[in-house]
């Protein structure tokens, strides 16, 4: 077989096999699939030998880059010495090793680590956990939880059931349980029909009458601090997160962060907590913990919760959850050099400079005439496409504006994916300055051409 009918059999295997997340594969079978079959760096190369910038961090997975050294050679190294053994009844180096260096570095009074295989198991043992928590107290009527419309944490039949994207979620809710929903603080196009800053976070307040009038059965709430990814890259204004922080204080709910997105780096610190000095009571930690090499997950909760769970066999308080693959050595080494090239590179001190390239390089995209909104927080970007710019007119659905914009990027060399009208830039940590710059001019180029 020659190479070009090699190239056409992997495409007709696909088109003929895969079923892809996200796709509507009716149109997928009448377009011509980008087949990857190398990464180095901030590129990726499609099977014809092309290369391109990966602005998406290969959905927002990768930290320092394809083929980075130290993560390739911790795989390996772990490869000779064993790939998985059980968590269950067993324990090893790796697990131990990481979950002592994810505690150093989560917020403080963060102690314990349970280990999983990607963000909505690590959000489903969060939710789990805070309901079990409460039954030990002897609170049983702490069974609900609370959420932010536009949330996004997961697939899972849990996750979904704390979601608020009736896109993704509105199917499936005869499966679901209920949650209480508050206001997103979008403040683009408020909920609230408020201005900020002059609205002095009436989301907030608006949150605060939802909480107080059902306490008594709210469990747990749970939020992405900073920003909601799927959700259309939401930024939430200054004193949000440690508003909502308080909230759960007051009223004695726990809080769980879902940084499954906004941690390790992401925001422009380890975890978006940190910008407003907030320590959850479970952290939720997936993608970017093994700088986008293997599925590992960690639920990181405080030492009370834990100890509500200790006691006797026969007390039936033991944590009945787990995954084959918990805590498997070859993720949880590519965890430990991912962190170390942390340390060893002083990512997140080099990123600031990059960070504050970037909002330049933004603003340049804003003058874009169907440009409405550009939220920015660290390397996470979302640039919302609009019909109007005066009167914030959205594009429809069936346009597929933000597809069309992502399909011209790829012709000119990015590869970027839109959520509906939000174009999503978040690159690695490590990409340079000049990549950086390119892949800003990409976008404006993408953007004007299909839009103007």
């Amino acid at each position: 077989m020659n190479i070009q009918s090699y190239k056409r059999h992997i495409g007709e295997l696909d088109k003929n096999h895969l079923w892809h997340p996200f796709t509507q594969m009716k149109e997928w079978t009448e377009e011509n699939p980008l087949i990857i079959t190398e990464g180095r760096g901030s590129f990726l190369k499609d099977i014809y030998g092309k290369w391109y910038i990966d602005g998406v961090s290969s959905l927002w997975v990768l930290v320092h880059g394809h083929r980075k050294k130290e993560i390739d050679d911790a795989i390996k190294g772990q490869i000779d010495k064993i790939s998985h053994s059980t968590l269950l009844g067993l324990t090893h180096l790796p697990a131990a090793e990481l979950a002592g260096m994810l505690v150093r570095i989560a917020p403080e009074g963060l102690s314990r680590v349970f280990y999983s295989d990607n963000g909505s198991t690590s959000v489903e043992i969060a939710l789990k956990m805070a309901f079990q928590y409460w039954q030990h107290k002897g609170e049983k009527s702490k069974t609900k939880f609370i959420c932010l419309n536009n949330a996004y944490h997961g697939d899972t039949i849990g996750a979904v059931s704390v979601g608020g994207i009736d896109l993704f979620h509105n199917i499936f809710s005869p499966l679901l349980f209920k949650s209480f929903k508050i206001p997103s603080p979008y403040c683009y196009r408020c909920e609230l029909e408020k201005k900020y800053s002059s609205c002095r976070l009436s989301c907030l307040k608006e949150a605060e009458k939802i909480i107080n009038k059902n306490k008594r059965e709210i469990a747990a709430l749970i939020i992405e601090p900073l920003m909601q990814g799927a959700g259309g890259m939401i930024t939430s204004p200054p004193g949000y997160l440690k508003g909502i922080k308080r909230l759960c204080v007051k009223y004695d709910i726990l809080m769980i962060a879902d940084e499954v997105a906004t941690g390790f780096g992401r925001t422009g610190k380890m975890f978006a907590c940190e910008h407003e000095n907030v320590s959850p009571d479970i952290l939720c930690l997936a993608k970017g913990i093994t700088g986008g090499y293997l599925p590992l997950a960690a639920t990181i909760t405080s030492e009370k919760i834990y100890r509500a769970f200790l006691g006797t066999y026969r007390e039936l308080k033991t944590f009945f959850h787990g995954h084959t693959y918990t805590g498997n050595q070859l993720a949880c080494s590519a965890a430990i050099a991912n962190l170390n090239v942390f340390k060893k590179e002083k990512t997140l001190y080099k990123m600031q400079k990059k960070i504050e390239l970037l909002k330049k390089e933004l603003n340049k995209i804003s003058e874009c005439r169907h440009v409405g909104d550009i939220r920015q927080k660290g390397f996470m970007v979302g640039v919302e496409l609009v019909k109007d710019k005066k009167t914030r007119r959205p594009y429809l659905p069936e346009e597929k504006t933000g597809w069309k914009v992502c399909y011209e990027a790829r012709e000119k060399g990015l590869i970027i994916r839109p959520l509906g009208n939000v174009i999503v830039l978040m690159p690695p940590l490590s990409i340079s300055h000049q990549e950086l710059k390119s892949l800003t001019r990409i976008t404006a180029e993408a953007i004007r051409e299909v839009t103007e």
